[in-house]
């Protein structure tokens, strides 16, 4: 029986989060530059959301740019930002042909404007599509989007719009970037690197956490499976004991 007969339909991940690393080390390992690790990296980001739409998951978030990442060297956020337009453009009729919806969060306003138009140009030629919602993060870090939804809250409190001692968990998550879509279920990074790195901070207070030493450009559909067949085998607590939950 092959990885993907043996996942269970019915206990999906509604949504899946993936920290994409590794593209660097896989290229200096072949002796090549950084960019031609962020090339094949793409096919990678191909394969999976293939899989993923395939196997019916509702959610997607792919962790592809960083705040951060915008201090590396000149060339190579350049030569990302040129792969970024060039990609969205050839992808958007698979997308459609797949019935995905992509939708992009974070700071896009530090994103060159070609890029931005691109971006903005693929979420309305497929805004109609009702499967897999692909959620690219460009420009993303936790702590710019909880800042930004203190500033928000803060605001309104002050404009009179909310009451400060009314705001709970889903008021509060109303002004996140991700707040049209459920919390990660199952995070996956790649690389064997054991961090977060500043990435759905707020959202990953329950969410199971998948630690793989593939590195991103080799990570494949049959990676997934073996992600999401680990993410069946484990019981989800909420802070409740495995006795309550039988009950």
């Amino acid at each position: 029986m092959s990885l993907k007969e043996q996942i269970d339909s019915s206990r999906l991940p509604s949504h899946i989060a993936i920290i994409m690393d590794g593209n660097g080390r896989w290229a200096q390992e072949k002796g090549e530059d950084r960019l031609f690790g962020h090339l094949h990296g793409v096919e990678s980001v191909r394969d999976v959301v293939e899989g993923a739409a395939e196997l019916g998951i509702k959610n997607l978030t792919l962790y592809a740019f960083s705040t951060e990442n915008w201090d590396r060297p000149e060339d190579e956020v350049s030569g990302l930002m040129e792969l970024l337009i060039d990609t969205i453009k050839k992808e958007v009729p698979t997308l459609n042909k797949n019935n995905i919806k992509l939708h992009v969060i974070g700071a896009v306003d530090m994103l060159p404007s070609g890029a931005l138009a691109e971006l903005n140009e693929a979420m309305a030629q497929t805004a109609s599509n009702t499967g897999l919602n692909l959620i690219m993060a460009l420009s993303y870090s936790s702590r710019w989007e909880i800042i930004n939804a203190v500033k928000q809250i803060a605001g309104d409190a002050k404009a009179g719009k909310i009451d400060p001692n009314t705001i709970d968990h889903q008021a509060f998550h109303s002004y996140l970037s991700t707040d049209r879509f459920p919390d990660p279920e199952l995070m996956i990074r790649t690389s064997g690197e054991y961090r977060i790195s500043n990435f759905l901070l707020y959202q990953l207070a329950y969410t199971e956490l998948y630690f793989t030493s593939t590195l991103w450009p080799d990570f494949r559909k049959e990676d997934l499976y073996d992600a999401i067949l680990d993410f069946q085998k484990r019981e989800r607590r909420f802070g409740k004991t495995g006795e309550q939950l039988k009950k």
